[in-house]
């Protein structure tokens, strides 16, 4: 298993350097194609009848403030790949999450930016990270604000018995394989045979695939809080972790460890769903 296709979502007010530096990195390192997608929209305003022709001139406008703007992300795009890996450009005037959760169908890996961690702002113009790993149907990696490369020499898996986990497990291997150090970290307020069983199964599983990896079992009341004290602990520059919850960033499981990622924006995070 390799990354063949990676697609990077751009903000349309960015930045846009870091997150396409990172995205390239990655493509040159797996020699895949890099799907540049840059998406936005305009709200309707609603008015009454007197107001209407006002109200569609000026939703008009702000479109065509946004096809302008569209030509400004994609110069920039092209001028900071500048020939180093194939590349495809695509453009929209649509919800920016709706737009990457469909174009990730064309890529193995999603890449983007979260400068404002899990408060994603303006919907409009700005993809919802959250929303993308659960429905994208992709792993999605969120680089850390004002990091240009993903080193991935150091990855931490934050391992719980679940779906999600294990999607982003399997989904991590390229990743997996080429890293220098692994820690796969289970934190339990009971350490069981159950978790035990899991983690061993876990370790297995990563060595039939060629990585070599360090358990990390911590027994601990705080879940959440052993957790981040362990990730701290690795210093790892990549955290895989499956995507727990449901749209919109409600109802995380885990003790909110999906949402509390998605906000440390300082790490960069693999998330699968």
């Amino acid at each position: 298993m390799s990354y063949r296709s990676i697609l990077v979502n751009l903000d349309i007010d960015g930045p846009v350097v870091p997150v396409v530096k990172a995205a390239a990195d990655l493509a040159g390192r797996f020699q895949a194609k890099l799907i540049g997608l840059c998406a936005a929209d305009a709200p309707i305003v609603v008015t009454g009848p007197a107001g209407a022709g006002l109200a569609a001139e000026a939703w008009m406008q702000m479109r065509d403030d946004i096809k302008s703007r569209f030509k400004d992300v994609h110069d920039k795009f092209g001028k900071l790949i500048a020939g180093k890996v194939v590349t495809e450009w695509r453009e929209t005037l649509d919800n920016p999450t709706r737009a990457v959760a469909e174009a990730a169908r064309a890529a193995d890996l999603i890449v983007m930016g979260a400068v404002e961690g899990a408060a994603t702002g303006d919907a409009y113009r700005q993809a919802d990270p959250g929303s993308i790993a659960l429905q994208a149907g992709r792993p999605l990696v969120v680089v850390a604000r004002d990091t240009e490369q993903v080193q991935a020499r150091n990855i931490a898996v934050a391992w719980k018995d679940t779906r999600e986990a294990r999607r982003a497990l399997a989904d991590s291997l390229p990743l997996l394989k080429a890293a220098e150090t692994v820690t796969v970290v289970t934190v339990a307020t009971e350490v069981d045979q159950w978790v035990r069983a899991s983690l061993a199964d876990v370790m297995a599983f990563l060595g039939a695939h060629g990585v070599e990896a360090r358990p990390e079992l911590i027994e601990g009341p705080d879940e959440h809080l052993a957790l981040f004290e362990a990730l701290d602990k690795c210093g790892a520059d990549l955290i895989v972790s499956g995507a727990y919850g449901h749209s919109r960033l409600r109802e995380w499981a885990f003790g909110g460890v999906t949402r509390s990622l998605l906000d440390e924006t300082g790490r960069n995070r693999f998330m699968a769903n």
